[in-house]
């Protein structure tokens, strides 16, 4: 079994303008800046047989290069099971199509189906114990968050495997997405 996502990620300098608001909060676990990702499908725990069928069908999932653009900054959860802080992504139909045809992906390769919401989003970092007035404080303070238009042409698929200071990610595959 191999634990599976598949994403995009921003260019390097996108990843450093974000990797300057990644502080001033006391319980947060910041995300280093090569696992700054946005999902676009998130697979769990596969059988290699079932990988190898994902990674065929996720090959002609891309019609074209993204767009794309960060605003705003948020958090997961609520009260004191606030866990994660994260960047948003502005909606963007081409992302939604692309997160559609993974989803479809998975489930020509016997996945079960994805039953969540699609939220576009970076995770900065994931929270312990963080106090929610400091969280909200930290929003405030990084809300007005906006990104420049950043082109992405191709996407990963990512195995995720827990080690010591959390998750590590390992490109597994990437698939150009068409005229990038």
């Amino acid at each position: 079994m191999i634990r599976l996502f598949a994403a995009l990620t921003p260019p390097p300098e996108i990843v450093e303008a974000l990797a300057s608001r990644q502080q001033g909060l006391a319980g947060a676990a910041w995300r280093p800046p090569e696992t700054l990702h946005v999902t676009l499908r998130f697979f769990g725990e596969v059988a290699e047989t079932a990988a190898d069928d994902l990674d065929a069908e996720l090959t002609g999932a891309g019609r074209g290069a993204l767009s794309l653009e960060l605003q705003g900054v948020g958090v997961f959860g609520e009260g004191v099971d606030l866990h994660a802080v994260w960047a948003g992504v502005v909606e963007n139909p081409a992302l939604r199509q692309l997160a559609r045809a993974c989803e479809t992906a998975a489930r020509r390769a016997g996945l079960k189906p994805d039953t969540r919401r699609y939220r576009p989003h970076l995770t900065l970092a994931y929270l312990n114990r963080a106090e929610p007035a400091a969280v909200a404080e930290w929003i405030r303070a990084n809300n007005l968050l906006r990104s420049p238009t950043f082109r992405v042409d191709a996407f990963g698929l990512y195995s995720s495997r827990m080690g010591a200071g959390g998750s590590r990610y390992r490109l597994e595959r990437f698939y150009r997405l068409g005229g990038g």
